[in-house]
């Protein structure tokens, strides 16, 4: 198997990372990559995204994906219980898009920023195999729901941050990319926090849930830890567009988020635009129409990547 520069540098000591297993070919020629470690981390489980690349004549861009669960839980194989399985991986596909749907740490395995760090190693890693798994690494974007919208924005708008770019995996390669979907994902944690405590409160939860998520995430309730882990903290006029998707009655994350992260974008320049799905809660549940959102995100992204 063809190896990149970046595998051959590293197998020098214990291994970062290993290099994408055979795919299985899909009776539409279509490719899918399983279970590849693309970051192996001492004393972690292993960092695993799969990929999904359709037939084409020439690279097709990519669209990584970030699984939501309060950065608690969550898998990259599943979608939210709204959606029908694998839906979005298909209409990527049929798109003619590939998409990678990656893992992370969790919030009680590794505090932020250790999310974003495995995130950004996996956009990475994608960028130095890009030859093996036949995508176009200069036409990436990336697509997240709930916990992983709010990664999915730290990722689009922390592109030419050295000092975010963490240690993990691959390095070299860059992580920035080219257009952001978030869905119902947190643009401000301190609010989120507020607002995560006053529903928790008097609620029959489990011990770990009576605390917020959003507090899990960063070890506690210090201001400039918070702070760190905001999307809204890093807007600046280089970010990439933003496509914004939430529930109107949303009452985990509340659509005042993705009010706070359109502004910020909107006073930076960012092309950006909020799109309220009327009576929806989160994860859309209670909307009629799941299926268009998701035909909105993905033309979106195809738009903002151009499709192969």
């Amino acid at each position: 198997m063809t190896t990149s520069p970046a595998e051959t540098a590293e197998w020098a000591g214990p291994a970062r990372f290993f290099p994408p297993p055979e795919p299985r070919v899909q009776a539409d020629g279509s490719k899918r990559y399983e279970g590849v470690t693309y970051a192996a981390v001492s004393g972690y489980r292993p960092m695993l995204l799969d990929v999904w690349v359709p037939a084409s004549t020439s690279p097709p861009p990519l669209v990584v994906w970030i699984h939501g669960g309060a950065w608690m839980f969550g898998d990259r194989r599943y979608l939210p219980e709204t959606l029908r399985p694998n839906q979005l991986f298909d209409e990527l596909i049929a798109a003619g898009l590939a998409v990678a749907t990656i893992d992370y740490r969790h919030a009680l395995e590794a505090q932020f920023p250790a999310q974003l760090h495995d995130a950004k190693a996996a956009i990475r890693y994608l960028r130095a195999y890009a030859n093996v798994l036949g995508i176009d690494p200069r036409r990436v974007g990336v697509w997240g729901e709930s916990a992983g919208g709010h990664l999915a924005a730290l990722v689009a708008l922390t592109g030419q941050r050295p000092d975010l770019e963490g240690s993990v995996g691959v390095v070299g390669p860059s992580s920035a990319v080219d257009a952001a979907v978030d869905w119902y994902g947190v643009a401000d944690i301190t609010a989120q926090s507020q607002h995560s405590a006053c529903r928790a409160a008097g609620a029959d939860l489990p011990p770990e849930l009576l605390v917020p998520p959003e507090d899990q995430l960063v070890g506690g309730q210090d201001e400039a830890a918070r702070a760190a882990a905001s999307p809204v903290s890093y807007v600046t006029p280089e970010a990439p567009p933003f496509l914004l998707i939430h529930g109107a009655a949303d009452a985990v994350v509340p659509y005042r988020q993705s009010e706070l992260l359109e502004a910020a974008l909107s006073r930076a320049g960012v092309p950006v635009r909020l799109v309220p799905v009327k009576g929806a809660d989160h994860i859309f549940e209670g909307h009629d129409d799941i299926d268009a959102v998701v035909h909105m995100s993905v033309d979106y992204l195809a738009v903002a990547l151009g499709r192969a």
